[in-house]
């Protein structure tokens, strides 16, 4: 299956809502309903509205906003639950079941006989509603293959539009997803939909291989927020799609990211964190001599990602003691000034005896070129700084 044919199942107002700083008003939930669905997520997903009284009209607003983007919500797989569900007027509905040992023992305590029955009962009520279908098999990486594709082929028959693939732990690694995305794949005639926590530090690459294995459909959250260390940040996987292909991911509105991100950090108060994809503080910095004056000639050199497609700038650090005469040249150039490669080398080689001291700010850096400029046109007289 092409790398292309996917969608993002975008899980902030459901997984999100799960992440321990969380707590979304109804109006934060409407406005960041909107924000993703300007920035082009192809779904929404809401919490279970049988979760309580705000939960479930807060589904129903969402579902009631005429977004582009078919919303979604998630419940458990029982009758109780999807009739709940369906009266939100959302256009999907995702249910699951958790499937490894550890769940079907100290979760529900169903036989996994009893779990393909519950989906059966739930999935044709689903269906006669008129409304899209995900059965999900919760801890699939906890669970033995031979049992995931029998669940899968039992509701692969009944006409599911997806069966999710959950590594609902952070266990899995992208060449464990790989095998289980392929053999579900191999199995199965519906869409895959995959949800992968980061407790290993793997969930961008685990959704990237799903997707290079057939999976359909992706969950991810802004900044990435989940149950405990949350699943794949919508950020990330965009990063990482534009890295393999910038076209792959031309349908959204990348300028959007670093609003969706800033909005989710100032509601829950969590710090974007300095490394983050795209939007992060230092994304397209670049400090070091070798660095910049590659930069300035060709930014492809070290970036895989043009800061330019998402709104945003790079920056040339100058002011420590590992800059380059290049950067200093071309910062001095922006100002108008005028310096030789010599008296680039000499402006350089001051502004790294200063930064032994510590870190120059941007405008000490320019005060420094300045008082240069003014020192080369003076006969070359010694520095008074």
């Amino acid at each position: 299956m092409p790398l292309r044919d996917f969608a993002i199942v975008d899980s902030t107002l459901r997984e999100g809502e799960q992440f321990a700083r969380a707590h979304f008003t109804t109006a934060q939930k409407r406005e960041l309903a909107l924000a993703l669905d300007g920035f082009g997520v192809e779904y929404v997903e809401m919490t279970n509205p049988a979760a309580s009284p705000a939960s479930f009209e807060d589904a129903r607003m969402v579902a009631g906003l005429g977004l582009r983007a078919q919303v979604l919500v998630h419940c458990r797989c029982n009758l109780a639950d999807a009739e709940r569900a369906v009266a939100t007027g959302a256009q999907g509905v995702n249910v699951l079941f958790g499937t490894s040992r550890q769940l079907r023992q100290h979760s529900h305590g169903r036989s996994i006989e009893q779990i393909v029955e519950a989906a059966r009962q739930v999935i044709g009520y689903l269906q006669s509603q008129g409304v899209e279908t995900r059965f999900s098999c919760e801890d699939a990486f906890r669970t033995p293959l031979d049992t995931l594709l029998e669940v899968y082929g039992a509701v692969d028959a009944l006409g599911v539009d997806r069966v999710g693939i959950a590594d609902t732990v952070g266990v899995a690694d992208p060449q464990g997803v790989r095998e289980v995305v392929g053999a579900v794949r191999a199995t199965v005639r519906s869409g895959i939909e995959f949800h992968g926590h980061n407790d290993s530090g793997c969930a961008i690459a685990n959704a990237y291989a799903a997707l290079q294995a057939g999976a359909t459909h992706i969950d991810t959250t802004i900044l990435g927020i989940g149950e405990r260390n949350g699943i794949t940040p919508l950020g990330g996987l965009i990063a990482r799609l534009y890295a393999t292909d910038r076209e792959l991911v031309r349908r959204y509105d990348l300028p959007r990211l670093q609003h969706l991100d800033r909005r989710v950090s100032e509601m829950t108060g969590v710090p974007i964190p300095f490394n983050n994809y795209v939007t992060g503080e230092t994304a397209f910095s670049h400090k070091a001599g070798l660095h910049t004056k590659a930069v300035l000639s060709d930014p492809s050199s070290y970036e895989a990602l043009d800061p330019a497609d998402f709104g945003l700038e790079r920056r040339l650090d100058l002011g420590h003691r590992l800059t380059g005469w290049n950067a200093v040249a071309h910062r001095a150039a922006s100002l108008g000034l005028t310096l030789d490669e010599c008296q680039a080398r000499a402006a350089t080689t001051e502004i790294k005896r200063l930064a032994d001291h510590g870190p120059l700010s941007p405008e000490r850096v320019d005060e420094v070129l300045l008082s240069w400029t003014n020192v080369a046109h003076q006969g070359g007289r010694t520095w008074a700084l």
